[in-house]
């Protein structure tokens, strides 16, 4: 019961953050978690997301996604074409956890959403936060948002697979 509390309250609410900071990487993670039989999806419509095709497409997505975001000309996540992908994918994602959870996929939605809007104004106003307050510049942020995303996306991952 506590697992499934923590799964819920914490596992989805964190990979919609995690989507607000790297629309890709928590989507690919799970495609890769699903494809190796660690998210319990079979026999359900997030089927999709276990099938190799579907593994590699999102794994190209996330890394591309990781080199563009280092790019001057990239735009802000705050914009609202990348807000929105982030809030839909948010959506997306918690609707696939909440589905390994045999649960609402709506409830999952409803939470990976309100965790990919609160993580993408979180993590902008940290990295504008550091540059402004520090001599740092941006790549080493980038970066170190970039771990961030990684550890915290598969460690919600591993809240939500038990």
């Amino acid at each position: 019961m506590a697992m499934a509390i923590l799964s819920w309250m914490i596992g989805i609410p964190v990979l919609g953050a995690m989507t607000g900071l790297r629309c890709m990487t928590p989507m690919a993670m799970l495609c890769w978690f699903a494809y190796l039989h660690r998210l319990p999806i079979h026999y359900s419509w997030a089927l999709w997301v276990a099938n190799p095709i579907t593994v590699g497409v999102f794994t190209v997505l996330a890394l591309g996604e990781l080199v563009g975001d280092k790019l001057p000309q990239t735009p802000s996540r705050l914009d609202i074409g990348p807000l929105a992908s982030r809030v839909i994918f948010g959506g997306l994602v918690g609707a696939i956890a909440a589905t390994a959870l045999r649960g609402s996929a709506v409830e999952g939605i409803v939470l990976g959403a309100i965790g990919a809007l609160g993580g993408a104004f979180t993590g902008y106003h940290i990295r504008a936060g550091i540059k402004h307050h520090t001599a740092c510049q941006d790549l080493p942020i980038a970066f170190a948002e970039d771990i961030v995303t990684i550890g915290l996306s598969f460690l919600a991952i591993g809240i939500v697979t038990g």
